[in-house]
């Protein structure tokens, strides 16, 4: 069968550098799950390597093209691919509650998107790798104190450890992309439970850093939070200055305040 073009819509490049993949593959560690879930697989450069692990591998594929040829060149796919959209398919019509690990070389235009909908099954998910737009990556990974640290780091490091791994460069796609790519790894904490409400960090994170260069003073306006709350010094900062720590401290506050 003729390779899969690439399309731009889908934000498609496919990885051809084979170390590369193999390297990819060989982040998860297989612990606490025996099925991973490969998120647009392509031409399955890197699913060929996930499949000699001693896990399952799903691979779940919106492009029907790519669909045609993973069945065409890969008999052990058979059964385990899925022709839908990650972003809104419900995979426990695959997983039926069971742990997963998923992974991939990441549509860049819906690659933030994905590490959301994870979160969402993060009950289910001990270990998330894959490769980003190196900027992303990192934005992931980033630490307090930065302009890059937002929503992403703090929500994603909530409830994993993340480790950016390694760059990848441009010349080892088709097409190449116009960025580098940057490698990472999200391994779930031991206790990734909040001493909070979970819904109310999520809107806590989300609405500081809509207005990121403002203080939590007035970011945090519209949580209606009482006068003698605000007093607190922690309203004296804005969002990039606190800690995951501090952002879990400060949600327990305004809970306590009555939200």
């Amino acid at each position: 069968m003729d390779p899969v073009r690439a399309k731009k819509h889908l934000g498609q490049h496919f990885l051809k550098d084979e170390s590369v993949a193999a390297d990819i593959a060989a982040t998860l560690s297989g612990k606490g799950y025996d099925n991973v879930l490969e998120i647009g697989p392509g031409m399955g450069v890197l699913t060929k390597y996930l499949l000699e692990q001693p896990f399952t591998t799903y691979v779940i594929e919106i492009d029907t093209e790519s669909v045609e040829y993973l069945n065409a060149n890969y008999p052990k796919l058979h059964g385990k691919i899925i022709s839908e959209d990650f972003l809104k398919y419900n995979i426990n019509k695959t997983f039926d509650g069971k742990p997963f690990a998923i992974i991939g070389n990441f549509p860049y235009n819906i690659s933030t998107q994905i590490v959301f909908r994870a979160l969402e099954f993060r009950d289910q998910i001990p270990e998330f790798a894959g490769m980003f737009q190196k900027e992303v990556a990192e934005r992931i990974c980033e630490k307090k104190g930065s302009k890059a640290y937002g929503i992403l780091s703090v929500l994603a490091q909530a409830f994993y450890d993340a480790e950016y791994l390694f760059t990848v460069p441009e010349h080892v796609f088709n097409p190449p992309p116009k960025v580098k790519s940057g490698v990472l790894r999200l391994r779930r904490k031991e206790n990734y439970s909040l001493p909070c409400s979970e819904k109310l960090f999520f809107t806590v994170v989300k609405t500081a850093f809509q207005q990121r260069r403002k203080t939590l003073r007035n970011s945090l306006k519209t949580l209606n939070l009482s006068d003698n709350l605000r007093e607190d010094a922690i309203f004296d900062l804005r969002p990039e200055q606190l800690s995951v720590e501090a952002f879990i401290a400060l949600t327990q506050k305004i809970e306590a305040d009555g939200i």
